[in-house]
Parts: C-alpha cells; sequence; structure tokens
C-alpha cells in the first residue's frame, strides 16, 4: 500500500489551494471512503514527501492535522495508523433514494405536510403588477434611511445594556400606535419579531395546546392556519358576512380567535364598531384568546380608522400584531406584537426558547426613524400615493374588464379583491395572467369552507400609473 498511495492522491501545484490543504483533504477523503482501512499504517512522513516530491514540513503539517481530527494515530518512532471506525463507505449505507442520491430521512408530519401547502405564495421573480402584499420600494426615503442605519451601527459598542427588545424602539412605537391606532399599553408590551409570521407563530406555540380549537376566517390569510396547526391545534374556518366573522357561526369553543378587523384579508372590508364589541364579548365569556393582525393598518383612505381591538377590549385578552415591511418596504424584515403586561417575562423567555430574535442595529436605527417623524411623513405620503393608485386601479379594471369583474373597493390597504363570474375557475385564470405576466392570487386558494364564491386578488401600492394600465390591460384581455 506504500508504493500505491502515492497514485490515489492527486495534487494541483499551481491550483488555488495549498499543498498541504490538498493532501490533508485527499487523505481524509481516502479514509472515509474506506480506501483506506482501519488500522492501516501509512508512510512516514519523509517517505510519504519523498514519493509525492514535496517538502517533509508539508507531510508532517497534513498528518498531523489528520491526528488532530482523530483520523490517525500517532505514536513514537512508529508510522501513523488509520483510526478505528471512520469509514463511511456508502456500499455498505441502505439504498439510497430521492433527490441528490442522499438516503431517506424520516421528517415530521408537520414537515409532510408542507409540499401539500399552497402557502406562502412564492415569487422567485422580480416582482410584478399586480403581486399583493408589496410597498413601493422605490418611494421610500433610502437616503435618510441609511443616515439611520449607519449611526445605530456606530453606536453599537457604546450600548450598555443589551435587552432583546430595544427600548427606544419600544417608546417610540408605543407614541405612533397609541395616537393612530388606539393601543392601550406600557412600552416594554411591544416585543420585535423578525417577521409577523415569527409573530404569529410565537403566539401560538405560548398560548395553544395540541388538540384546542383555533378559529380563524374564511377567506383569510392562510399563514394563521399554517401557525396554529404547527402548534397542534384543530383549525376552524368561519365564514364572514358583511361585517367579517360571523362569531355564532360555531358551536366549538376556541381558544385562540385570529382576525384582520382593519382591512379584512383578503376582502378589505372594515369590521364595524358593534362587530368589534360582539367579538369582544364573545371572548371574554368564552376565556378566548385573539390575535388581531393590523398587517396594513397604516393606510386608511376614507375616514380615521376605528380604533385597534387591543385598545378596546375591557381585558388583555387581544395580542396586536403589526409589521414595518408594510408601511415601509419589504427588506425592512421587523415586525411586532403588544402582548397582555402579565406575559411580558413569559413571551421574551419564549421568544429566546424560539430564537424569534431581530437585529439590535435595525431596530436603534428604526426608533431614529420614528422618533424624527420620517416614519409618519413616509406613511402619510404613501397614504396619498396609494389612494390615488387604489382608484386608478378601480378605473383601470372597470374600462379593461367592465362586468367580468365586481370589484370591491377597500376603504384602506394596499390590495383589493376582484370577484369573478360563479364557477370560474379562478387558479387557472391566476396561472393564465401569470403566463402573461401579471402577478394575482386566487381566491379560491383563501377559501377553507365550500362556498361558489370566486375572484383575483390584486396588489396596487407598488405600481404606477403606466404599470397599472399596462397590467390591467393583460388582465381585461385575458379575463374576456
Amino acid at each position: 500500500m506504500d508504493d500505491l498511495l502515492p497514485g490515489m492522491l492527486h495534487l494541483v501545484r499551481d491550483g488555488g489551494e495549498t499543498l498541504t490543504r490538498q493532501l490533508t483533504d485527499q487523505l481524509r477523503g481516502l479514509i472515509t471512503k474506506g480506501r483506506l482501512a482501519p488500522g492501516q499504517r501509512l508512510p512516514s512522513s519523509r517517505e510519504l514527501a519523498q514519493s509525492l516530491g514535496l517538502s517533509r514540513n508539508t507531510a508532517s503539517f497534513a498528518i498531523e492535522q489528520l491526528a488532530a481530527e482523530g483520523y490517525v494515530t500517532l505514536s513514537a518512532g512508529r508510522r501513523p495508523v488509520v483510526a478505528e471506525g471512520l469509514s463511511l463507505d456508502r456500499s455498505k449505507s441502505p439504498p439510497r433514494s430521492g433527490r441528490g442520491g442522499g438516503a431517506r430521512i424520516r421528517v415530521s408530519a408537520w414537515a409532510s405536510s408542507l409540499q401539500r401547502s399552497v402557502w406562502p405564495p412564492i415569487h422567485k421573480e422580480r416582482p410584478r403588477p399586480f403581486q399583493p402584499g408589496l410597498a413601493d420600494e422605490r418611494e421610500f426615503p433610502h437616503d435618510e434611511w441609511s443616515r439611520c442605519l449607519r449611526r445605530a451601527a456606530r453606536n453599537a459598542p457604546l450600548r450598555r445594556d443589551r435587552p432583546i427588545n430595544h427600548p427606544p424602539l419600544q417608546e417610540a412605537l408605543l407614541r405612533h400606535l397609541v395616537v393612530h391606532r388606539g393601543i392601550k399599553a406600557v412600552a416594554n408590551q411591544i416585543l420585535f419579531v423578525p417577521t409577523a409570521q415569527a409573530g404569529l407563530a410565537l403566539v401560538a406555540n405560548a398560548l395553544l395546546e395540541p388538540g384546542d380549537h383555533a378559529w380563524v376566517e374564511s377567506p383569510g390569510y392562510a399563514g394563521a392556519n399554517v401557525a396554529f396547526e404547527a402548534a397542534g391545534a384543530i383549525v376552524s374556518a368561519v365564514p364572514l358576512d358583511s361585517q367579517g366573522m360571523v362569531i355564532s357561526s360555531h358551536k366549538e369553543t376556541p381558544r385562540l380567535i385570529f382576525v384582520t378587523p382593519s382591512h379584512q384579508y383578503p376582502t378589505g372590508r372594515l369590521m364595524p364598531i358593534g362587530r368589534r364589541l360582539e367579538l369582544l364579548r364573545f371572548a371574554e365569556a368564552t376565556g378566548a384568546c385573539i390575535i388581531e393582525d393590523d398587517y396594513d393598518g397604516e393606510f386608511h383612505y376614507e375616514a380615521r380608522p376605528v380604533a385597534a381591538l387591543q385598545g378596546l377590549a375591557p381585558s388583555p385578552r387581544v395580542f396586536y400584531l403589526g409589521t414595518f415591511s408594510k408601511a415601509t418596504y419589504a427588506d425592512i424584515r421587523i415586525g411586532y406584537v403588544v402582548v397582555p403586561e402579565a406575559l411580558i417575562d413569559l413571551f421574551e423567555l419564549a421568544q429566546r426558547h424560539m430564537g424569534i430574535l431581530t437585529s439590535i442595529t435595525i431596530q436603534d436605527a428604526l426608533a431614529e426613524f420614528i422618533s424624527a417623524g420620517a416614519y409618519l411623513g413616509h406613511v402619510r405620503r404613501m397614504t396619498r400615493l396609494y389612494r390615488g393608485r387604489r382608484d386608478r386601479m378601480l378605473q383601470a379594471l372597470a374600462t379593461e374588464a367592465g362586468n367580468r369583474l365586481a370589484v370591491e373597493t377597500p376603504a384602506g390597504g394596499m390590495q383589493l379583491l376582484a370577484r369573478c363570474r360563479p364557477r370560474t375557475n379562478d387558479q387557472q385564470l391566476s396561472a393564465r395572467l401569470l403566463e402573461a405576466g401579471v402577478v394575482s392570487r386566487a381566491l379560491t386558494r383563501m377559501l377553507y369552507h365550500k362556498t361558489e364564491e370566486r375572484g383575483l386578488f390584486l396588489g396596487f401600492a407598488a405600481w404606477n400609473d403606466k404599470e397599472i394600465d399596462q397590467a390591467a390591460r393583460i388582465l381585461g384581455r385575458i379575463v374576456r
């Protein structure tokens, strides 16, 4: 074998890697593949160097590295010996299957269900009209935001305390939420999470036991279903009427209820104060908790928004969920949850256990961005701009699609629902639009009860007038 070993090694002298690294990697590979058997003696470093035309230092360093990693054993005055139990010879492994030729690994039932899920909708290409849920990043004050980021990065070494939820951002955001959303809280009730979906997972895991019942809206946001099912809950879809979730339509008592009262997802309807109070009374009577997702609640076009459920609740049963990515742009991936004051310590501990943490530097930059008035100024400017784009979208769809689509005018938000005629295959229609360069989401992908409703969910916020008109012409041609 001493004579054969040099022929098993192929060193490139003018390659990018050092000879020591190449020799170490190749010897390690021969051992793990079983080509160098356990107990086999290797040439001494002097013999190995001579046979390969290397310096003795190069061969010695390689052997010593393998010894440090446990691949060979060294004894004074004796040649290196291949250690026992290191072969990964795949000829002795179970049959290979699946993509990449790896052995089959058994995954959990939850992981197995992911491939059957239609959520989240993934668009790997560049964003295109009318993709829902996107803010127009072209309109964001990037220069001002960059200055905030630079200052926050420079200040990082000066921070003595390192709480996971940055107090300056908690205080700045609370001032905004109290004035503009009617939130009732103290600053440290606000916890910062990477995304609103992470906030949903945090609340679901903290509140739900396997077998608990949870209610979601239908049509509604599939991310809530995903979070609740992952926590082991039995998820019930509750249909909507013109005012929102029909509370009396289910018999089982829920542990958790998910609603989007400011702009119902995806219909855009506003839950009026009467239905909000009915929902709160129901939660009080049954002991249920509510997750209020105010995902794009910054944008209201017709009148001052109704106060958040959280601010109306007579007792702390409402978890208020929000995100910065809609009011700013998608790359600012920070969401937040306002939790009951009695649960602050528990939820911060849950954040650490689940790893649901966000950059303190980004939090610090956001605190300055809000405190300086840049955030509110941007929201106000985008509210005017997005209202104009909503109206442009309504006009363009009416012109191009006529009575083939019945469009509900949202009172706020960043997208709208265009209802199709009964028995329309909206998933097929959405696929045809995608082929033509227009992104939409089929309503049936967001329905969880039996109904004849069909439609297309269309975003307008991220697209200028020219882009809206062009995409509306394509949509009109296809629906006709």
